[in-house]
């Protein structure tokens, strides 16, 4: 399988760096195939107004590498790790902006939005956020995000890890070891079994066959 991790941290050394790597440690011991994007390189400009700024192909006029990056590296990918710096209780803005401009991509009035709506859809999700504060609630805004957008784009969420500190690197100070619990994060993306039960869901009364 292919993973790309998405370093949404405007550090190229920072604690979200070191969980997007640990994470893409575990996911290549488990044999798959890891993509690290620092999104700073392809990301520069913000969501605008579609119906004004849409070429008449039906391409986005917005020049930067984000419609490369699409194409080549996410849609083909089959699990998204999104490794960001916990900003005033949410995502990072570059993370944000990303996931707003896909709408610039899969809108029916985009050029090639079949593809872009098919390729989006059926992937494994995780989280990997650094924050200076290990309040829990700190964290659920984020978290209530993702595990939405997961929900939107029909992907799976297996899980999230959170590495507290602030100066860079200073995420392996942390003990409870948040860059082991990401390796394994990474390991386990495609074997995660993944539940979302509803009162009329069939299932068994035992969680994990013996």
């Amino acid at each position: 399988m292919l993973v790309a991790i998405l370093n949404a941290s405007p550090r190229r050394d920072g604690n979200s760096r070191a969980l997007a790597d640990a994470a893409g440690v575990g996911a290549e011991a488990a044999g798959h195939s890891v993509d690290s994007i620092h999104l700073a390189d392809h990301v520069e400009g913000l969501m605008r107004d579609c119906r004004h700024c849409r070429r008449a192909d039906g391409s986005c006029s917005i020049e930067d590498g984000l419609e490369e990056l699409l194409f080549e590296r996410l849609l083909p990918a089959d699990a998204w790790v999104y490794a960001t710096p916990l900003y005033w209780y949410g995502m990072s803005g570059i993370l944000k902006t990303l996931l707003d401009r896909l709408f610039c991509f899969a809108a029916e009035s985009a050029a090639r939005s079949d593809e872009v709506n098919t390729g989006l859809q059926g992937k494994r999700a995780a989280a990997l956020i650094s924050a200076e504060e290990s309040d829990l609630g700190a964290r659920l805004p984020l978290l209530h995000h993702v595990q939405e957008l997961s929900r939107y784009l029909h992907h799976d969420f297996v899980g999230a890890v959170t590495g507290v500190g602030n100066r860079r690197g200073e995420v392996a100070a942390d003990p409870d070891r948040p860059l082991d619990a990401a390796r394994a994060l990474g390991a386990r993306l495609f074997e995660a079994r993944v539940t979302d039960y509803r009162l009329d869901t069939e299932r068994s009364s035992t969680v994990w066959e013996n």
